[in-house]
């Protein structure tokens, strides 16, 4: 599990841009098809925009069609928690960085195998740490 990260709301505009702060501090959703690593194919861990918690790794990646990053599994299961949200009249299930309380998006019963998850993630709560070539 990552370290608990704490900042104050100046300290997270600081930190993030408009869309960042959006998506990970007031629980927005950009809209599909439009995120930097949708479409991403490069091979590596994705960390917390926030708090640099590794998050996904790119071998759980798949596409879902959706238009956001997909996964089937987190790297950690102690570094994602999730919360039932109720917003627009539906219960999903809301996923969040367990280190820095960051919406990262939701996670649905609907994936492929092996754990029948995906886990539909929103780019700006993202930052891809490419793997060692070497």
């Amino acid at each position: 599990m990552a370290d608990r990260v704490e900042k104050s709301d100046e300290e997270w505009r600081e930190l993030l841009n408009d869309d960042e702060y959006r998506v990970l501090r007031e629980k927005a959703t950009e809209r599909a098809f439009t995120g930097a690593y949708h479409d991403q194919k490069t091979k590596g861990t994705y960390l917390c925009r926030g708090c640099g918690a590794p998050l996904f790794s790119s071998e759980a990646k798949y596409d879902s069609g959706t238009g956001w990053p997909s996964f089937y599994d987190t790297v950690d299961e102690g570094n994602v928690r999730e919360e039932k949200d109720r917003k627009f009249f539906v219960v999903r299930t809301e996923v969040l960085c367990s280190a820095c309380d960051g919406h990262l998006g939701h996670v649905f019963p609907d994936g492929p195998e092996p754990t029948g998850m995906r886990y539909c993630i929103n780019s700006a709560a993202l930052k891809l740490d490419p793997a060692d070539p070497g």
